[in-house]
């Protein structure tokens, strides 16, 4: 059948002799061909195949059209490959081929199909990729921690035997910016969460007649329970991320890297008061919280249930335990502590970049709030048995 050249006609080899191309021609009726020309092959370096692939996608889709790889100077693997993942692994009888090229291509037919298992098996390697990305990256917060908390030991260590040396003003200035300024906030919250959890279970208890039994509840909740988790998720959020965000701007201003070039110790400045005025001023703070709260509760039961407010606290002192107190004093220290040393801990880490600083300040928070709420779980488990 003759054949003649269309006008729109696609060569991406002028030479016949060098690079691998194609053309398209056009027969009378509107048939279409692509004869293939050129080496298909990866010995000249002048291929492209990524190109050719794009450019033959159109005509792969059309299952009408002719294919002519007679005139193709040199096949490989590479250029059949190209061709065999565009006809989706299979021959089309509209192929003209040479006895050498079919061979070639029945060799490429004879490969298993390895889409499900290779799937499977990329699937499994990113899960193991996964899972040791998250190992490096926890162990190298381990490691950074265990550090601060071995440098905080040595600073200690030095202060006892150096006392004129510990830093006075920075702790001071620590207790007044995270506990004074914190009192107003945590005794609205404290007073309306009392409230709140009061008139909650004065609705229950006057169901059952129980009326009294609300100085329990309340007592040993705010007292041992939400007092110190309270104040805990307050500093967590307000004075936590402050020290992170104080400690990273300064290493993104190099005020720490100055401090070192001094030859001052950056724990002893900077880590340490922060990690003393927080943890010194937490069951302050502790005590501050629960008795908003109390007091908040009172209120609601004297409106709710008519119960006095010296009735209300008489009677607190003798249903709750002198040792509530204790324990929540000493989750206050435990609190204070671990918020502090979270928030230094995310801030050394801090890059000098914003993007660092917005990132390791959240994190400081979250992971402050999480350790306190499984240190307080696995506190109240194991004393259970204490001040019930």
């Amino acid at each position: 059948m003759p054949w003649q050249h269309a006008v729109a006609r696609a060569i991406f080899n002028k030479n016949a002799m060098a690079a691998a191309g194609f053309q398209v021609e056009r027969d009378a009726p509107g048939a279409t061909r692509i004869v293939l020309n050129g080496q298909w092959s990866l010995r000249d370096l002048d291929n492209d195949f990524a190109r050719l692939r794009r450019a033959l996608k159109p005509y792969f889709a059309d299952a009408n059209i002719h294919w002519d790889l007679t005139q193709i100077e040199q096949l490989d693997t590479a250029g059949a490959a190209v061709l065999w993942n565009g006809w989706h692994g299979q021959l089309k009888d509209k192929v003209a081929l040479t006895d050498e090229q079919a061979a070639l291509f029945e060799t490429l037919a004879s490969i298993p199909n390895p889409t499900v298992e290779k799937s499977s098996r990329f699937n499994l390697l990113k899960l193991i990729a996964a899972a040791g990305r998250l190992t490096i990256f926890m162990s190298s917060h381990l490691r950074d921690f265990v550090s601060l908390l071995g440098l905080l030991v040595m600073e200690l260590a030095y202060l006892l035997r150096r006392p004129q040396d510990f830093p006075w003003r920075e702790f001071s200035a620590n207790v007044y910016k995270s506990g004074v300024t914190a009192l107003p906030v945590t005794a609205l919250l404290g007073f309306m969460i009392g409230i709140a959890m009061s008139y909650l279970m004065a609705t229950q208890l006057r169901t059952f007649g129980a009326d009294i039994f609300i100085v329990n509840i309340l007592g040993l909740a705010i007292i041992r329970e939400l007092g110190p988790i309270l104040m805990a998720v307050l500093i967590a959020g307000r004075s936590g991320s402050a020290m992170a965000a104080q400690i990273g701007v300064m290493r993104v201003t190099e005020e720490i890297d100055a401090l070192a070039t001094m030859g001052i110790s950056r724990i002893l400045r900077i880590v340490l008061p922060k990690v003393l005025g927080l943890t010194f001023i937490a069951p302050f703070l502790v005590i501050w919280t629960s008795c908003w709260g109390l007091l908040g509760g009172a209120l609601s039961a004297n409106l709710e249930l008519g119960l006095g407010y010296r009735f209300f606290f008489d009677y607190l002192a003798t249903v709750v335990q002198p040792v509530n107190l204790t324990l929540g004093l000493v989750k206050g220290v435990m609190f204070g502590f671990i918020v502090a040393v979270m928030a230094c801990h995310f801030g050394l880490r801090i890059k000098p970049n914003t993007e660092s600083l917005s990132r390791s300040t959240t994190s400081s928070v979250v992971t402050a709030i999480t350790c306190v709420i499984l240190i307080d779980a696995g506190f109240a488990i194991l004393t259970r048995s204490i001040g019930v």
